[in-house]
């Protein structure tokens, strides 16, 4: 199993080989979503009615689950929430088009470099034909954050409930417990959307998508988190960075001026292209992660089956 570290610099040296296509295809046509994604960021709660709508249900649901109203801590996570359910629905429809498209050009070019006498960029409507896959598992990855935050929301209601019930509702209790629900919620859902983006990729090079490329990513993490994790935090946090950007550069001069001119457009068309490549390289960490995780599956093989799995891939526990 590769290092992180060789991991990133294996993708950062495939993205300068592919650098004019990646640069000239693939981020134009991610630029639509990353556009979507910096705008809903920049969206204010105070102006969302959606927001306050999500934030009121939330406040409700919490409040009908006995949590405790004075935590703060569940203050904030209504408010990011709120925040991540709005930008999700402002996004969906250019996630569900231009991100997948984007993904599946980055997918086959990648898988093209690996195979003999093939051209070097693929053509448009085989690409395309990964869409149909891909829109699956993302459907079902939809669903898998869903369930990973009912989870946890779960978990904390009961030992919350338990806490209260057995007399330990002291406000140090409260608080160790809210860090330690923090620290819980945030390690589900990084392992949740590793998951999820390493079940589209999978997707996209089986050529099948739905549940089944999310168990497979499950198996294929198995004693391989904390290099997941490693090669997610410096892709996230550069998206974050971005995302400040464009806020600090934007937003900020446009809350002073009132109005938008012609070179804070191009400053924000500059910044979405920015956050465009990223996403290429993104999808470019989760091939290769997924390519070093195959020769040394620690007992996992995969091989074809068409018996039993049609098209897809079975998999098989070595003993």
């Amino acid at each position: 199993m590769e290092t992180a570290g060789k991991i990133l610099r294996r993708s950062v040296h495939t993205f300068l080989l592919n650098y004019q296509y990646f640069t000239s295809t693939a981020a134009l046509i991610a630029l639509p979503f990353s556009a979507s994604v910096l705008i809903s960021q920049a969206l204010r709660p105070s102006s969302s009615a959606l927001w306050a709508t999500v934030y009121n249900r939330l406040h409700s649901l919490f409040n009908a689950a006995g949590f405790p109203p004075s935590l703060e801590f569940f203050n904030i996570l209504n408010h990011k929430l709120s925040q991540t359910i709005t930008s999700s629905v402002f996004t969906f429809p250019f996630s569900l088009t231009f991100l997948l498209i984007t993904k599946s050009f980055v997918i086959q070019t990648l898988s093209r470099h690996q195979k003999p006498n093939s051209s070097s960029h693929p053509s448009f409507l085989s690409t395309i034909s990964l869409y149909t896959p891909l829109l699956h598992t993302h459907v079902y990855n939809s669903f898998f954050i869903l369930s990973a935050n009912a989870t946890v929301f779960s978990i904390l209601f009961i030992a919350f409930n338990v806490l209260e019930g057995s007399g330990f509702s002291s406000p140090n209790t409260l608080l160790f417990l809210s860090a330690s629900g923090a620290v819980l919620y945030s390690i589900v859902l990084a392992n949740a959307l590793i998951i999820c983006n390493l079940a589209l990729v999978l997707s996209g090079t089986q050529n099948s998508g739905g549940y089944l490329a999310i168990l497979k990513a499950c198996l294929l993490i198995r004693g391989r988190t904390s290099t997941a994790l490693s090669l997610a935090l410096p892709v996230s946090l550069t998206l974050a960075a971005v995302e400040s950007l464009f806020q600090y550069r934007l937003l900020r001069a446009y809350h002073f001026t009132g109005q938008i001119g012609s070179s804070m457009a191009m400053e924000g068309v500059f910044i979405a292209y920015l956050y465009s490549i990223l996403v290429v390289l993104d999808t470019t960490v989760s091939f290769l992660f997924l390519q070093s995780c195959k020769p040394s599956s620690r007992g996992i093989e995969y091989r074809d089956d068409e018996e039993s799995c049609g098209d897809l891939k079975a998999v098989k526990v070595l003993p």
